[in-house]
This record gives structure tokens, C-alpha cells and sequence, in this order.
């Protein structure tokens, strides 16, 4: 099979593993792209180490004992593009109107550099202008004054430190709301209504030690070769153990089936692959819940066979017995689904699901691996508990080598909710802020991302803070929502480089330019540090280690504290100039707050491999309404019905390129998949063929929902590939203006990305194919 070539009759897709040659000349790429490929060189060595600096991109765990080189090619990407050579003055803004920006796509705008000044937007000019920070944080704290606290926003991106996140819920709460939508709203937040209602706990209960003990891993809806590449170490080790690797996932992802290791000169020269998956299942899209039905009820099967042979049970009998509730229940539902309908709802044969099932017979120690292939449907929780149903059948949870693994997606976004980012008041400790800061916290529920967007298209929203992130970009609904961001009164952006969210946004506007966490940090006290919380729930400190892109740059701390000066009535118990001045003393606050999980804080935080928090369930305590791990009876096989797709329609699905991570895009070329730009959908030949499209087709999208509204993205072109039939791929953000803002998971309300119907209708030819 050629390198570049598919198999006879199948699509032409790159064959290519993940990592290798083609890593390293990424890496290289991008580091001369950005002009800084001996500082570059030198700080990536720095990173994720012990006395270094936690990657800006994914959190996936730091280990105690790094690689020479412990970061990855997304890792890399994330670090050129913080560390660019290339500045943003105020010189750029009187050369460029903002109308002019707006022609820009994502690439180009924060291809442009790193933000240096603040600026406020300047609506005679079509441009931002310079202005001092005492000016901004003055104006801002005056507007605000003047509003009603429920009706302002504070969002975070996800990457800001543990100690910017606490001051950040502090400043909301102090200001009178709980208000504190977050990117986890947009992905996760499936994972964190879950997960407390079966095994008593918000995150998953497996740490990097488990993945050398275990001889099992199953794998959903995530996509490790562009979201969490590093995970390939662990995933590598276990191959080379002989532990199967068993995928759910409806496209073929290159890091789920192949690697080589850039660090090892053998596989470097020999070109020796280490193939990942030892079953790959494509799924449909919003299959999920019926091929984990499918494998709930092999186990089953199984386990009635048993007792009519006498051969060794498939069910953990005494942990059912003595862990879990609502088992009965939830076998009974399982014989009840019928193998016609499951095959039928989740596109496998059943010959397909149970060979899978059998490999998890054989095993003993099983992780359940997954992401928003899971997260991100209208029955998200439902995927997740399911996931959570089919472990607890043979005890894989709270024991060495087994457990549920939910890979976050942003560096800090599960951390900052375990400092208080969240909307939800009963997860945060207000009681203690009440003592500790000797004010009344807000006790009604806050907004999060879809009520906020609802807010702002309501014209409800007076006032959006965000620190970090592209939201403009990242919600759904682009056509509903975008005219609507200019009529919020009041916009505020913490950011380092310039994006859409800069370009669309409220009546009065501001830019505040930050430090990132890869630079040095010199406050009052000396050069400060930071620390976050990986995946694993391991907290671990970082230094930034390259010199700030400008001496006009204030740290992420300085500007939450800038803010809330110019904002709140003086308080003798907060003290924001101190905190600022020594991040020690907000550790310090941290620590006070969350006495369990932080105490010795600053002592900590330097340990290697990161200090975990106390997490019951991976001791087999159950902080659930029964006191034990939960089963939950699915009233459904489909993750989708309340969107069908209509017979002369397909169900879209929203995915991420290699050249990406979140909205950020670092290159237009997706080498995983052999395309050059991002404004293509992915389809089978069947599908294709049906709807009397040629690879190479032009294409416009439209969502086929009868609401009232249009929805469509034009100028898509068609490629060949090997997904299931039915379904369609196409890139995030650039698809988001297809997904309806009401189409949200239930109980969650993170936006289905990963199910939406829509039709596509021609509407120009290329005459030749896209790789």
C-alpha cells in the first residue's frame, strides 16, 4: 500500500502515522514560520518539565519522569504561536480598519503577531486605538457600575492559571453574579453532569500508573492524535505489552492507527509503525449509545452462558453485589434491545460488537477512554453513562490498571472549575468566600455559554468579559448570533493575539493584551509562577521561561486585579495589589478555600508528576444519592433523536485538523486527512454517489431543521472518504454556523457539534479531486 494511497475501491486518503518524519518537519515548519527557531528549540526542551512550563495547548498529564523531548507537535504548534517574533502595535490598527480585518480568515488574524498595547475600539475610525491602562481598567470598572450585575458575563477560555482563575470567580462573585460561563460548557460539561450522578465524582478516576498496569483500553470519540498527542507514549507502551487497543469512532484517525515515536532514532530510521488500534469500529455518528448497548448486552449473553456451562462469570458478581445499584433494572432493559435494532442505530454488525465485547471478556483491567465524539450530542450524558454501565459490569472501576478516562481538551479548563468557574452555585464553596471575604455571594444560578449566547440574541446581555478564548467563533449559530454580538454594550477581551471575537464585537469594545504563560512573569516579588490541573486531576507548577513580547504587557493576575479595583468597593480581606505582587499569597487563598485538596499549596506544587486531589471514586467510595456507583437504564438507542435526519439528508459531524487546536488555526492543511484548506466536507462514495456528487464537487450546506430560520455554509468542497454511510464530516469552527443554538445536550446544554442533519445541494464542480 503506497504512503498516500488507499486500498483498491477505497477513498485516496494519506496513509501516513501519526508522529515520524512528518511530525518533525511540522515542528520545524512552524518554528521557522514564527521566526524563533533557536529560542524555540530551546524553550520546547523546557516544556512539561518538572521546573518548566506547562503546555499552553492540551491537558493531558504531566509525568514524573519526562521524555528527553516531553512534548508533542500540537505542543510545539501552540508554543511558536505564543512565543512569535511577530508584534501586533498600534502602527498595525491605523494601517487596517476593522471592516478590513473582518475579510481575514482565522489563520491570517492571529498569523499577524502577538497584541502588545490596549486599545479600545474607536467607532468613528473603524479601529482600535492605544489607550493606558489606568484608562481602560477605569472606563471599564465605570460602565460596569452602571449595569445590573445579572445581566454582565464572565467567560473563561480554559487556559488561564489556577491562581487567575480563583481571583477571576472572586471578581464575579464579588460583583454580585455566578455568571462564569467556560469552554468546558462547549465540550466537557457532559462529563461533569455525568459522572456525579453514577460514581459520585465530576472527573475521570485514571492516572498515568494505570495505564502501565492495565491490559485493556477502549477507546470512544476521541482523537488522540491531534487533541492529545503526548497520550501516544502511554498508548505505544501498552501496545508493546500487548494490551489491544479497541476504537469506537467514526473516521479513521491516524493516531489511533498508527504511530512511530519521534524520540526513538530506530523507528525514525527504520520506519517501523506501532499500529494502535487492534479493533477499529466506525461507528455512526450518534451511534454510541446503541453500540454500547450492543456490548452491554454481549457481556450479558455472555454471562447467562456461563451459568449454564459452569465456566467463570462475565459479570464482577461481588462487586455488582456490594458497589452498584440499579443493576437489574439495567439488565433487563439491555436483554430487551433487540440485535437488528442495535446494528441498525449504531451502523456495526453484530459480529462486529461482539467480537469487541470479547476482547473485554478476556480482560481484567480496563480503561474507557473518550472525548466529544461522546460529549457533544443531544444525549451526551447518556453516552457518558453508558460508557460508565459498561465498565461497572466486570468492576473496572476504582482499581489499578481500569477506570473512565474523559480527555479534556484546554490546559486549565478542568482546573479552574475546582477553583470555583462555574455557573452552578451549589458547586462552589460560598460559604467559605462568605467567611473568608466577609461578602454576601450571588445564590442564584448563573449563566453558562448557551444561556449567555441566548442572553446576547435576546438582547439581554449587558456586558461579556472574556478571558481568553474566541467565542464568536466557538459558539453555534453563527448567522443568529453574530449581529447580535454588536449590540452588547459592553465587550472586554484578555487576549494575546488577535482574533474573530476582537473584530465582532459589542458597542464599546476593549483589547487587553496579556502575558502568556510561557514568558516570565516579574511582579513586586520576583519572577512569578503559575499552576494548573491536568486531566488526570493532577495539579503541577509552571515557569515561564521566554522574555514577554512587550514591556507594555500586563499578566493575566494584574488585569483580573485591575479590573476589580476600578470595579468593586475597596474590601480590607482582599488584598488584589498584594496578590498580584506575590501569586504565593493567591496559592495561599487557594488553599484556604479548598483545605482538602490544597493544603501546602505552595510546597506542592513542585512535586513531580503533579499532586493529585482526593477523588472517592478511585478508591471505591461512591459520593452518589445511594451511597454506590450507579446504573443508568437508557430510554433510547440514538444520541440524536430528537434531530432525525430526513431520507434525502445527511448527519453532520464537526472535527478538528492536525493544524488546529480549539479555534485557534495554525496552518490550513489537514496532512492526516491529504487536504489543503478546511472549507470541505468529508463523505462516503455511497453517499456521494446517491446524491449525484463527484469528488472535488462545490457544495452549499444548509441544516435541515424546520425552525423558521436558515441556516447554510456555502463554497464547501466535496472529498471522498471513508466514513460511515449516512454521515458527513466537516471542520470546526468553520461548520458551526449549521448548529442550531437550541441543539444542546440535555441536562448539559453543550452544543451537539456532533450530530447535525443537513442537506447539500451542488453547486459547482471542480473537475478534479482535492488530494
Amino acid at each position: 500500500m503506497s504512503k498516500h494511497g488507499g486500498k483498491p475501491n477505497e477513498p485516496n486518503e494519506p496513509q501516513i502515522p501519526a508522529g515520524g518524519w512528518g511530525s518533525v518537519k511540522e515542528v520545524t515548519t512552524i518554528l521557522l514560520k514564527e521566526r524563533v527557531p533557536l529560542e524555540g528549540t530551546q524553550l520546547l526542551m523546557q516544556q512539561n518539565k518538572p521546573d518548566g512550563f506547562m503546555c499552553v495547548s492540551c491537558s493531558w498529564a504531566k509525568p514524573a519522569h519526562p521524555h528527553p523531548a516531553e512534548f508533542c507537535e500540537s505542543g510545539a504548534k501552540a508554543t511558536a504561536w505564543e512565543i512569535t517574533s511577530k508584534r501586533l502595535d498600534p502602527a498595525f490598527f491605523k494601517r487596517h480598519t476593522l471592516r478590513e480585518l473582518e475579510g481575514w480568515n482565522d489563520h491570517e488574524l492571529e498569523e499577524a503577531g502577538r497584541l502588545t498595547v490596549p486599545m479600545r475600539y474607536d467607532g468613528a475610525l473603524d479601529r482600535y486605538v492605544e489607550i493606558t491602562w489606568d484608562r481602560a481598567f477605569a472606563e471599564i470598572g465605570a460602565e460596569l457600575r452602571k449595569m445590573d450585575p445579572k445581566q454582565v458575563a464572565f467567560y473563561s477560555s480554559g487556559r488561564a492559571s489556577l491562581e487567575t482563575s480563583y481571583m477571576y470567580q472572586l471578581l464575579a462573585r464579588m460583583y454580585g453574579n455566578n455568571n462564569l460561563p467556560d469552554s468546558s460548557n462547549m465540550c466537557h460539561e457532559s462529563t461533569s453532569v455525568a459522572l456525579p450522578k453514577t460514581i459520585g465524582v465530576p472527573i475521570g478516576t485514571v492516572v498515568l500508573d494505570d495505564f502501565e498496569q492495565t491490559d485493556c483500553i477502549f477507546f470512544f470519540g476521541q482523537n488522540v492524535g491531534v487533541n492529545s498527542p503526548r497520550m501516544l507514549h502511554q498508548l505505544q507502551e501498552a501496545r508493546k505489552r500487548g494490551v489491544p487497543i479497541v476504537t469506537f469512532n467514526p473516521l479513521r484517525e491516524r493516531g489511533l492507527v498508527s504511530f512511530v515515536n519521534p524520540q526513538s532514532p530506530v523507528e525514525m530510521l527504520s520506519g517501523h509503525e506501532t499500529v494502535i488500534s487492534t479493533q477499529y469500529h466506525q461507528v455512526k455518528a450518534g451511534g454510541d449509545v446503541a453500540a454500547l448497548t450492543g456490548l452491554c448486552k454481549a457481556v450479558l449473553e455472555a454471562d447467562e452462558r456461563a451459568l449454564t456451562t459452569g465456566e467463570p462469570r462475565a459479570l464482577d458478581t461481588a462487586f455488582i453485589e456490594e458497589h452498584c445499584h440499579g443493576f437489574d433494572d439495567f439488565a433487563a432493559a439491555m436483554r430487551a434491545r433487540t440485535w437488528d435494532e442495535i446494528e441498525k442505530e449504531s451502523g456495526l454488525t453484530q459480529a462486529q460488537i461482539e467480537q469487541a465485547a470479547g476482547t473485554y471478556l478476556r480482560a481484567k483491567q480496563v480503561i474507557g477512554i473518550y472525548g466529544m465524539g461522546l460529549t457533544q450530542h443531544r444525549n451526551g450524558v447518556l453516552n457518558v453513562q453508558m460508557l460508565v454501565n459498561f465498565l461497572l459490569l466486570r468492576g473496572n472501576m476504582g482499581k489499578p490498571g481500569a477506570g473512565i478516562c474523559p480527555v479534556r481538551g484546554h490546559s486549565n479548563v478542568q482546573g479552574q472549575r475546582t477553583v470555583g468557574i462555574t455557573e452552578k452555585p451549589e458547586l462552589a464553596p460560598l460559604d467559605k468566600l462568605k467567611e473568608l471575604y466577609g461578602f454576601e455571594p450571588p445564590r442564584d444560578k448563573g449563566m453558562n455559554t448557551v444561556e449567555m449566547c441566548e442572553a446576547i440574541k435576546g438582547g439581554k446581555l449587558q456586558a461579556l468579559i472574556s478571558l481568553g478564548g474566541n467565542l464568536v467563533r466557538a459558539v453555534p449559530d453563527h448567522g443568529q448570533m453574530d449581529a447580535a454580538w454588536r449590540a452588547v454594550p459592553l465587550t472586554v477581551q484578555i487576549s494575546t493575539k488577535l482574533n474573530r471575537s476582537h473584530l465582532v464585537h459589542g458597542k464599546t469594545a476593549y483589547l487587553l493584551p496579556c502575558l502568556g504563560r510561557i514568558e516570565i512573569d516579574r511582579q513586586a516579588s520576583g519572577e512569578q509562577s503559575v499552576s494548573m490541573e491536568d486531566s488526570t486531576g493532577c495539579m503541577h507548577g509552571s515557569r515561564g521561561r521566554a522574555e514577554p513580547a512587550a514591556d507594555t504587557l500586563l499578566s493575566e493576575p494584574a488585569i483580573v486585579a485591575g479590573i476589580a479595583k476600578a470595579l468593586l468597593d475597596p474590601n480590607p480581606k482582599v488584598d488584589w495589589d498584594g496578590w498580584v505582587a506575590d501569586y504565593a499569597k493567591v496559592r495561599d487563598a487557594i488553599a484556604a478555600t479548598y483545605p482538602k485538596i490544597f493544603h501546602d499549596f505552595n510546597e506542592r506544587m513542585w512535586q513531580p508528576g503533579g499532586f493529585r486531589k482526593p477523588l472517592a471514586a478511585a478508591d471505591r467510595k461512591w459520593n452518589t444519592p445511594t451511597g454506590k456507583a450507579n446504573f443508568t437504564v437508557p430510554d433510547t438507542l440514538s444520541a440524536d433523536p430528537d434531530m432525525p435526519v430526513p431520507e434525502d439528508a445527511l448527519r453532520l459531524f464537526t472535527v478538528r485538523s492536525d493544524g488546529q487546536f480549539n479555534t485557534t488555526i495554525y496552518s490550513l492543511e489537514d496532512r492526516f486527512r491529504g487536504v489543503q484548506d478546511r472549507d470541505v466536507l468529508f463523505m462516503a462514495g455511497t453517499d456521494m454517489a446517491r446524491l449525484g456528487l463527484a469528488d472535488g464537487d462545490i457544495v452549499t450546506a444548509s441544516t435541515a431543521v424546520d425552525d423558521g430560520v436558515e441556516r447554510k455554509v456555502e463554497g464547501l468542497r466535496v472529498v471522498e472518504y471513508s466514513v460511515p454511510a449516512g454521515c458527513v464530516a466537516g471542520y470546526f469552527p468553520e461548520c458551526n454556523p449549521l448548529i442550531p443554538l437550541w441543539h444542546y445536550a440535555k441536562e448539559s446544554k453543550v452544543p451537539a457539534a456532533k450530530s447535525i442533519a443537513i442537506r447539500v445541494e451542488r453547486t459547482g464542480g471542480t473537475g478534479r479531486p482535492l488530494h
